[in-house]
């Protein structure tokens, strides 16, 4: 039999919530306590400021030739120069940005896309969400990679090709989880209620039953975002993605294709290397904190 004086974790949560305390302000309070997540805000938010002040901060045009070819950092370049003789460290600035833009414009297609898919298949069921499920099980058959890789090949390579592809590949997971929670959300009490009631479907969709389902996907896009920043530099890199001069965290690790380059040059290569890996293990801290914030059972073993 439990002792009377040791409280469950969900009893210790609830008597330290301030009274009157809103739903978004208590998920802030949990999130705060996570140490990692919370550094990790800070580092992901200090690139992203970078990266948009890039125009300003940038000492030197990133596509111009500033200096000598393959020059080590000095006072006048900090991270020396590419073998093109342009500034690695405006290049970084740069290609920061590219690769925020591309992470963000690809979570937000990606979940669109499957929020309004997993919305419609698990509300309204029957013959809808065979078809769905189905065609959604036919994109996950295929080995992902090789998927995208196909239709980079396809598309003309450039950052909208790169968004637009990584967009459409990444929505069957979102689908499958909003799915799930639409299924368990129309059998509850509060949905029949509203149905009896007699609230167009589009209302209780978007007013009753993805207000609830809000939680979950928003960790899940945290994770299409790390991955969508890797799957990008990873493109750039084999140079199906960004193209030159236009610069990317993917196509500066491209100079890193030679061995002498990546003995002798690591000023080439490592900068933007440290880059993606802060910003993937960052965007990973943080959704591994919200996810604990947004439901604080889900840190019990």
């Amino acid at each position: 039999m439990m002792d009377p004086q040791v409280k469950t974790i969900d009893q210790a949560e609830y008597e330290s919530a301030p009274v009157g305390e809103s739903y978004l302000a208590s998920v802030w309070r949990r999130f705060k306590r996570h140490k990692l997540g919370m550094v990790s805000l800070g580092l992901f938010l200090l690139l992203l400021v970078l990266a948009i002040l890039a125009p300003v901060l940038s000492p030197y045009d990133p596509n111009a030739i500033v200096g000598g070819f393959g020059q080590p950092p000095s006072r006048d370049f900090l991270l020396g120069t590419d073998l093109s003789g342009r500034d690695v460290l405006s290049r970084l600035l740069h290609a920061s940005r590219i690769s925020l833009v591309a992470g963000v414009l690809v979570t937000l297609l990606s979940t669109t896309v499957g929020v309004s898919l997993g919305l419609i298949s698990g509300f309204f069921g029957s013959w809808v969400d065979s078809v769905i499920m189905r065609f959604t099980d036919m994109v996950m058959s295929f080995p992902y990679m090789l998927l995208v890789l196909m239709f980079a090949a396809i598309f003309e390579p450039g950052l909208w090709s790169i968004i637009l592809i990584l967009g459409l590949v990444n929505w069957p997971g979102v689908a499958r989880l909003v799915r799930g929670n639409v299924l368990s959300l129309r059998e509850t009490p509060f949905i029949k209620r509203t149905q009896v009631q007699g609230l167009p479907g589009r209302q209780i969709l978007f007013g009753e039953i993805l207000p609830n389902t809000i939680a979950p996907i928003l960790v899940h896009a945290t994770s299409v975002m790390a991955f969508a920043i890797l799957d990008e530099a990873a493109l750039s890199f084999l140079a199906m993605g960004v193209q030159p001069p236009t610069a990317s965290l993917g196509n500066m690790l491209g100079d890193a294709k030679s061995l002498t380059i990546l003995t002798d040059k690591p000023w080439l290569w490592l900068p933007s290397g440290l880059v993606i890996v802060i910003l993937v293990m960052a965007i990973n801290f943080i959704g591994d904190a919200l996810r604990d914030a947004v439901d604080p059972t889900s840190s019990r073993s």
